[in-house]
């Protein structure tokens, strides 16, 4: 009679057990659903973001197959900072730069498909003088706005997005 009991009690147990696992596998499902949909619509809201295109005003095009991408390095730059508030020495940073271009773009056949060493003085010019702008502390901190102020000014120098990224390897002292 014990182990008719028993194995009472373990059907029981397990009918219990499949119960409470099916329900908490619709509440976790309808859960998982509703965060799927939340990642997606901010997926997407950042992907409109990300490819708004040149506006003028820094906003880049990130869309450029590796196929279609042209770099051009502009290294050794040595550029003075801006001194901090209260710092007495001076500091520099060691900069290489590499702009990526876009050689499907319409304006790189104008600006960018001969060598770009032509104009190279205009862009070291623009370098200069925005890194100049910044402390080394500010430099090292803001380094993705330090970026996008070097991309904005080549684009607008060019007058085109031609240009849509900027490399930096910095080395400030």
């Amino acid at each position: 009679m014990k182990r008719n009991l028993i194995s009472i009690l373990i059907l029981a147990l397990l009918i219990v057990n499949i119960v409470l696992t099916a329900i908490m596998m619709f509440s976790v499902t309808g859960t998982n659903r509703k965060t799927a949909e939340l990642v997606s619509d901010i997926a997407s809201a950042i992907s409109l973001d990300i490819g708004s295109g040149y506006a003028g005003g820094g906003a880049s095009e990130v869309l450029v197959p590796l196929e279609d991408t042209v770099t051009y390095t502009i290294s050794d730059l040595q550029i003075p900072m801006k001194r901090a508030e209260g710092d007495e020495k001076d500091h520099y940073g060691m900069i290489t730069v590499t702009l990526s271009m876009n050689s499907k773009h319409e304006d790189y056949k104008t600006y960018g498909e001969g060598d770009l060493s032509s104009r190279e003085d205009l862009i070291r010019g623009q370098i200069f003088e925005l890194v100049g702008q910044y402390t080394m502390d500010e430099a090292k901190t803001n380094s993705g706005q330090l970026k996008a102020d070097i991309l904005s000014s080549v684009q607008t120098l060019f007058g085109s997005d031609f240009i849509f990224d900027v490399t930096l390897v910095a080395l400030y002292q």
